[in-house]
C-alpha cells in the first residue's frame, strides 16, 4: 500500500477552515464575557451624566382657557416636580408673541427670578400669562421652559381658547353733520356687550370739560331684539348723546368717555366729530371745507408765508360782525383783519382776513396730528349766537 502526500492546496484550504472557526468561536466567547460597547460609551447612557439625575415631572402641559375677552388676561400655574435624586434647575426659555412666564415661585426665604431650582421629592409652580389681542378667534401659544434634566431638556407648556369681544359700538364713532349753532340734535350709539353679566354703565364724560355744558349723554339697556341682532353678544346698552344749542362756529373734535362694567370696568373712547354752521362761514384758498381747517402745510422761518381768508355774514345781524382777535396758536402769526364789505344785494357781508408767518419764525409743528395739535385763531364776532369762532390752522414752521 503506497501513502500519498496530501497537496498543497488541500493542505491551505484545511488550514484557512480551521482557523475561521477558532476565530469565531474566539470572538464568540469574547462578546459574551463583556458586554457590546460602542468607543467609551455604552448605548444605553449616551449623553447621561453618572451618579444622580433630575427628572422631570410635568403631567399637564396644555391649558384650555376657553373664552378670553380682547385686551383681558389669562393665566394658569402649571406644576412641574423633581422625582429624580439630584437637583432640577429651570431655566425661562422664548415664548410666543402673546405668551409669557412670570417669575417662578420663590422658595422658602428666596425671590423670585429667571431661575428656579427643585429639589429631589419638591415641585414648583409656573405661571403662564396670556393677553387677548386682535379682533377674536382661537389662538394657541407656547412657553418653553429648559431643564437640566438630559433626557427631558425643555418643556413646552401649551395655553389654547378663543378670543372674544369684550364689547363693540356700533357705530364707532358720533358724527354729527349739518349742525347748527341755534339748533339741538341727537345721535344714538349701541353697545353690545359679551359677558356673562349684565352691563352697567357706572360713567360718562367728555374729555373736553370747556364744552361738556353743550353734552348730555343718556344710557338705557338694549331692547332683547338688538342684542340679538349682533352674534354673540349677550348685553347691551343704548347711548343717546344729546346736544343743546349755542355751539361755537366750527369743527367739533371730541371724545366720549363711558365707564362700563361688564363685570370688570372699562372705559370705552367713542370719538365725536361734525363742524357747527351758522351765519357765518370761511372760505380761501388754503381753506379746506372738507376738514375745516386752514391748511398751511409746513413753512420755511427763512421765507415766511402770507394768505388771506374771507369771513363772512348772513343773517339779521350780519351789520354786528366786527371781528376781534382773542387768541392765536402758535403766536408767531400776524392777524390783520380788513374792512367789512357788502357782497351782490347785501344779503352777505364779507371780511378779509390776512394771515401771515413773518420771516425769522420760531420752529412749531402745529399739523393736526395726536403728537402736534393744530393751532388756531380765536376771534370774538359780536354775534349773539355766535359770540366766539375757532379757526383751526394745520401748520408747521421750520428752518
Amino acid at each position: 500500500m503506497t501513502l500519498r502526500t496530501p497537496r498543497a492546496w488541500t493542505v491551505a484550504a484545511f488550514a484557512i477552515l480551521v482557523g475561521a472557526i477558532l476565530g469565531s468561536g474566539t470572538a464568540m466567547l469574547e462578546s459574551l464575557a463583556r458586554p457590546f460597547r460602542i468607543g467609551d460609551f455604552a448605548p444605553g447612557a449616551i449623553g447621561v451624566k453618572d451618579g444622580p439625575l433630575p427628572v422631570v415631572d410635568a403631567s399637564e402641559i396644555m391649558h384650555d382657557f376657553g373664552s378670553v375677552g380682547v385686551g383681558a388676561t389669562g393665566f394658569h400655574e402649571f406644576v412641574v416636580g423633581n422625582s429624580g435624586r439630584a437637583a432640577l434647575v429651570l431655566t425661562r426659555g422664548a415664548t410666543s408673541c402673546t405668551c409669557t412666564v412670570s417669575d417662578f415661585e420663590a422658595s422658602e426665604g428666596g425671590s423670585p427670578g429667571r431661575t428656579k431650582t427643585v429639589e429631589p421629592g419638591s415641585s414648583t409652580k409656573i405661571k403662564v400669562q396670556w393677553r387677548g389681542k386682535g379682533d377674536g378667534g382661537p389662538f394657541r401659544q407656547q412657553a418653553t421652559i429648559l431643564t437640566n434634566d438630559p433626557r427631558r431638556p425643555e418643556i413646552a407648556f401649551m395655553v389654547e381658547g378663543i378670543v372674544v369681544p369684550t364689547w363693540k359700538a356700533f357705530p364707532q364713532s358720533v358724527v354729527l353733520s349739518k349742525l347748527s349753532t341755534g339748533a339741538s340734535t341727537e345721535a344714538t350709539v349701541k353697545l353690545f356687550t359679551f359677558g356673562a353679566e349684565p352691563p352697567v354703565v357706572t360713567a360718562t364724560s367728555l374729555q373736553d370739560a370747556q364744552a361738556s355744558h353743550f353734552f348730555s349723554v343718556f344710557s338705557s339697556p338694549l331692547e332683547p331684539a338688538d342684542i340679538r341682532s349682533e352674534p354673540g353678544a349677550t348685553g347691551g346698552i343704548l347711548l343717546t348723546l344729546k346736544v343743546q344749542p349755542g355751539l361755537p362756529i366750527g369743527p367739533i373734535k371730541q371724545v366720549i368717555q363711558i365707564v362700563l362694567r361688564i363685570p370688570e370696568e372699562v372705559t370705552i373712547d367713542l370719538p365725536l366729530e361734525g363742524s357747527v354752521s351758522g351765519d357765518l362761514a370761511l372760505a380761501g384758498s388754503a381753506w379746506d371745507s372738507s376738514r375745516q381747517v386752514l391748511a398751511l402745510g409746513t413753512v420755511s422761518s427763512r421765507v415766511g408765508l402770507s394768505t388771506q381768508l374771507f369771513l363772512t355774514a348772513k343773517g339779521p345781524h350780519r351789520e354786528a360782525v366786527h371781528p376781534i382777535v382773542r387768541e392765536v396758536v402758535p403766536p408767531s402769526l400776524e392777524i390783520l383783519i380788513g374792512e367789512a364789505k357788502p357782497v351782490g344785494s347785501g344779503s352777505v357781508i364779507r371780511i378779509p382776513l390776512t394771515i401771515t408767518i413773518p420771516p425769522g419764525s420760531s420752529s412749531v409743528n402745529h399739523l393736526g396730528s395726536p403728537q402736534a395739535p393744530a393751532g388756531r385763531i380765536v376771534l370774538e364776532t359780536g354775534l349773539p349766537e355766535s359770540p366766539t369762532l375757532t379757526i383751526l390752522i394745520c401748520v408747521a414752521i421750520g428752518p
